[in-house]
């Protein structure tokens, strides 16, 4: 709960400062000026940006079910169930985090962690990667999802995202009534927003949209290090992870439902909007703390 109150407080100091910013440069006058009242704005980016990632994480847990098609282990129906039950049980209790649900879904190799609450979240692992990895390797895959649920990433990641998002909507439609009001100035009789206002702000959503998908995947991949370092440290040694990851570096990595995929074993295609390093990059670093 303190998490959640940091990201609402976080993203509303966020809109202060912007109106802050916009004041100090004139910027409030000047679209005042033009017809555009900043306060408003300010509280639109607010719900915009901020409201949908929300949302998101609140319901990140019965999506997650639905949508990778989740069997929440409530009683044991194999030794093997009886002991990622354990090993969820163990870790949790090492890292100072309630014991989260622990659920196994049908597909290729991966892994995910999810939920808005940190004590009470959900660690799913895939069949594929069950069968695909020795004992020692899927442990560390487990602790690598509960390093993720400790860390707080979900709403790390909500929070970052949230952040961009308001930037964007903000940023995109004060743009937008400038340029408006640039090919507009002649026009004596303008009222509201033309079509300067809505081309300028639909390009400019899809552009700076790009471009905070860019940051967010970065701070992503800095989770993934300190989920796999977590990992090592829950079971005193970096080897298991290594060979892990080694492992899924030969596999086929199962496809997550997007609201997830930053947190799972594996993801992301393309360098800048990655949400997970290369296997390399992963290994090398594990390898590094070793030294």
């Amino acid at each position: 709960m303190k998490r959640i109150l940091l990201l609402v407080l976080t993203n509303v100091a966020v809109v202060v400062v912007l109106g802050i910013v916009a004041s100090l440069l004139g910027v409030n006058r000047y679209l005042t000026a033009n017809g555009l009242n900043l306060g408003a704005l300010l509280g639109f980016a607010l719900v915009m940006g901020f409201g949908g990632a929300f949302i998101s994480l609140l319901i990140s847990k019965p999506m997650a079910k639905w949508s990778s098609g989740v069997r929440v282990i409530q009683s044991p129906q194999s030794a093997d169930e009886a002991w990622i039950l354990e090993t969820v049980r163990r870790f949790a209790d090492q890292a100072g985090i309630r014991m989260p649900e622990v659920g196994i879904y049908e597909g290729e190799a991966n892994a995910f962690a999810t939920g808005a609450f940190r004590n009470s979240a959900l660690v799913a692992i895939s069949t594929g990667l069950l069968q695909g990895m020795n004992r020692e390797e899927v442990e560390a895959v487990i602790g690598h999802e509960i390093s993720h649920v400790a860390n707080g990433d979900m709403v790390t990641m909500t929070l970052i995202q949230g952040v961009m998002n308001t930037f964007v909507v903000f940023l995109s439609r004060v743009i937008g009534y400038a340029v408006d009001s640039f090919l507009r100035k002649n026009d004596d009789e303008r009222s509201g927003p033309g079509i300067g206002y809505m081309v300028t702000t639909i390009v400019l959503d899809i552009v700076l949209g790009f471009l905070a998908s860019m940051i967010v995947a970065w701070f992503s991949r800095q989770r993934e290090f300190r989920a796999d370092a977590g990992a090592a440290r829950l079971m005193g040694r970096q080897q298991p992870m290594v060979h892990a990851l080694q492992r899924l570096g030969g596999m086929t990595p199962g496809e997550l439902p997007k609201s997830v995929a930053a947190l799972g074993i594996t993801g992301g295609l393309g360098k800048l909007f990655a949400t997970h390093p290369p296997i390399e990059e992963r290994i090398a670093r594990l390898q590094a703390l070793q030294g």
